[in-house]
């Protein structure tokens, strides 16, 4: 067990060191596809001013507690001056996170992350860094059959400014380059599980209710959807390895300021993704690539790139 136990947190520190935001291969092959689960912590337009998701639960260990590296990269106008998009954008988070049980039947789901984002202007690079904002939501298991394929949980949530906002980052190219929102945000989410022999579909959506900081700046309200396929590959008492694919999408409402509408601070994009998901015994090792489908972000001032995360998780 020790020696497994090596493996898969050797494998995660690797990953999470060759596959930054900037390695990602963008084109639509994928040689070695690898996939997330849990609570995105950035919005379509790549930061923690959203609280994007895509579900709450693992399929391998549904209550659990990790660490998780998300990046994202995105290319943005610079400015009025150049017409092109030229500004490559580079939002990288890793966090901890967990999903907790309660009762039989009600979990918490908890995660801090810490970001560190990096954009090329023609000024030279900007980098930010420091702690995003925490995330904390009560989920409730409504619905699950005798035969337990089919699952139904519903969640509310709220998310605490705990990351900085730079009001002066904020009239940018793209304002979501935050280390937070500066706001106390609101979610409610819904998760849906069918699961059979090898086969498994995960359906989740979540919708993000911002209110506005001290600074008197309100981001867009957010939805957030996604469905996903496995399939266990390879599996015994102590082991299982499954692939998966799917889609995932993000819309997003105009931010404002002073209460006045901002222009170009609406959007949406909508990805695809592949990835896996592999456990021994109480721990989980997964990963995901997403590429856009589909990108409308900023009136077109921002176009969606390459996504990519990680994570290692220990099941309790």
């Amino acid at each position: 067990m020790r020696n497994m136990n090596r493996i898969i947190f050797t494998l995660s520190l690797i990953l999470s060191v060759i596959c930054q935001a900037k390695t990602i291969n963008e084109s639509l092959y994928i040689a070695d596809p690898i996939n997330s689960i849990v609570f995105d912590d950035c919005d379509a337009c790549g930061c923690a001013a959203g609280n994007g998701s895509s579900g709450f639960e693992s399929l391998l260990n549904p209550q659990f507690i990790g660490i998780k590296y998300f990046a994202q990269h995105y290319k943005a106008k610079e400015n009025l001056f150049v017409k092109d998009l030229t500004q490559d954008q580079y939002f990288n988070t890793l966090q901890v996170w967990g999903k907790i049980p309660l009762t039989k039947k009600l979990s918490v789901y908890a995660s801090l992350p810490f970001h560190f984002h990096e954009k090329k202007t023609m000024q030279g690079d900007i980098n930010i860094n420091g702690i995003g904002d925490l995330n904390l939501m009560g989920i409730y298991r409504i619905i699950n059959s005798k035969d337990n394929f089919h699952q139904l949980n519903g969640g509310l949530g709220v998310k605490i400014p705990l990351g900085k906002f730079d009001e002066k980052g904020a009239s940018g190219v793209n304002p979501s380059f935050q280390l937070g929102t500066g706001s106390w945000d609101y979610q409610a989410a819904l998760n849906y599980k069918f699961q059979k022999n090898k086969l498994a579909v995960l359906v989740n959506t979540d919708y993000t209710v911002k209110t506005e900081n001290k600074k008197k700046y309100h981001f867009g309200n957010q939805w957030n959807y996604a469905a996903t396929g496995f399939y266990q590959l390879a599996g015994n008492e102590k082991t299982i390895f499954s692939a998966k694919a799917g889609l995932q999408g993000e819309v997003y409402n105009k931010n404002k300021q002073f209460n006045e509408v901002l222009p170009n601070t609406a959007g949406s994009a909508l990805y695809g993704k592949v990835g896996f998901e592999a456990s021994y015994k109480k721990f989980s090792l997964g990963g995901e690539v997403m590429l856009p489908a589909y990108s409308n972000l900023a009136g077109g001032d921002i176009d969606a790139k390459s996504r990519f995360s990680v994570f290692i998780n220990f099941g309790i």
